[in-house]
């Protein structure tokens, strides 16, 4: 695991199996670092962040062939929490612009979810082209501060 810390950020990058075994570790990974935090610097909702974290490892492992591992990279700041998914295809996942008109999910299937849930729970999200493939990735906002 890379790990990256200045006084205002920290993050971290991880290599995950290409399998769904990935899955429930992300949700450790991603649990165990915002827990790991006073409730005032975790930045982001744990529950959210966990969600939308498995639902990108969950997608990049069923909808890319081969063993190569998904890399799992999280971004703490004070203003929230970026997370991404890396793996080798860099065909563009379908379903995730915001700006695009989605028809909703048929109530009857199991899947199709997932991205919607990104797009509504994050504050932004999108993917890029990397050098071996794509990024996937969303942002959560740090909740407002209590009033004292």
């Amino acid at each position: 695991m890379q790990e990256t810390e200045t006084p205002d950020r920290a993050s971290w990058r991880v290599a995950l199996p290409h399998t769904t075994a990935a899955v429930p570790v992300a949700r450790a990974l991603i649990r165990a670092t915002l827990a790991a935090l006073p409730r005032h610097e975790a930045g982001a909702d744990a529950d959210t962040a966990e969600l939308l974290t498995a639902e990108l490892v969950a997608n990049a492992v069923e909808h890319t062939r081969g063993e190569r591992p998904v890399e799992l990279a999280v971004e703490l700041t004070a203003s929230g929490c970026q997370v991404e998914v890396h793996d080798h295809d860099p065909a563009a996942p379908g379903g995730l612009d915001p700006a695009a008109d989605h028809e909703p999910p048929d109530p009857w299937q199991e899947h199709g979810r997932g991205l919607l849930l990104v797009r509504t729970l994050s504050s932004a999200c999108g993917h890029r082209r990397t050098e071996r493939g794509k990024a996937v990735w969303f942002t959560l906002a740090a909740p407002p501060a209590a009033p004292c």
